[in-house]
């Protein structure tokens, strides 16, 4: 089994160090780590250390460090724009793109969204949503931490502009002809995906999209949930561009 990831703010320029707070406690009270076990280290933008176990305290664990390492930033990007969903589906979407390879996460406040996200009630949700994307990264040993956009949310005027200055857009679409398997792809920039909330896409909300360049697309025969359709579209993106 490959060692856990646990993210840091920065990465020890020293050849030891103590893994304390909040990443320190679950490393030594919820895991468990014993001395001599190894663990990776992350600052979520690219750099890496491996280390080693030297002693266990409370809520803390001493380490020396092995190794070092840095992981360039994928190319192209995919950033997914997400309709805000009701319950807990955005976050299970969040948690299943970030573990797919997601650079950038957008939620989108879409005409039909039946959750929006207004004063703290957005903040909070948002808050959510980074900190999904946090447990998710270390889960899939990922050294980039994905980028939750909005402040706390973004709307179909930035999602608009976005894809304007994008390498490429597509819409996911029931009503598409064309499909994500066979469109042709960039081989650099940025490929923005749109997810439409539960309710769907509007027509005018379709019209501005493809006004800016984007372009419908389907995956199949089938009409997936809001919380499915953006991880399936990214396994196909990464199969696609070599990531898989």
């Amino acid at each position: 089994m490959s060692a856990p990831l646990f993210l840091v703010e920065s990465l020890p320029t020293a050849a030891s160090l103590v893994l304390d707070g909040p990443e320190g406690h679950h490393a030594a009270t919820v895991q468990r780590l014993r001395v001599g076990e190894q663990v990776l280290l992350g600052d979520g933008r690219g750099g890496t250390a491996t280390a080693v176990v030297t002693a266990v305290g409370r809520g803390t664990l001493d380490l020396d460090v092995t190794d070092r390492g840095y992981v360039d930033a994928a190319n192209p990007r995919l950033v997914v724009v997400q309709g805000i969903a009701k319950g807990d589906r955005g976050e299970l979407a969040v948690q299943a793109m970030t573990e797919a390879g997601v650079d950038e996460i957008v939620p989108w406040a879409a005409g039909r969204s039946v959750v929006q996200w207004r004063g703290d009630r957005g903040v909070r949700a948002r808050d959510r949503w980074l900190a999904t994307t946090r447990e998710a990264t270390k889960q899939a040993r990922r050294a980039w931490l994905p980028v939750v956009a909005g402040a706390p949310d973004e709307s179909t005027a930035s999602v608009t502009r976005r894809i304007a200055g994008a390498a490429a857009g597509y819409v996911l679409h029931e009503e598409a002809t064309d499909r994500l398997t066979t469109v042709e792809l960039p081989d650099h920039g940025e490929i923005v995906l749109v997810v439409g909330p539960e309710g769907g896409i509007t027509p005018t909300e379709l019209s501005a999209f493809q006004e800016a360049g984007a372009r419908p697309v389907r995956l199949g025969p089938a009409v997936l949930r809001t919380s499915t359709a953006g991880v399936a579209a990214l396994a196909v993106l990464a199969t696609r561009l070599l990531r898989w």
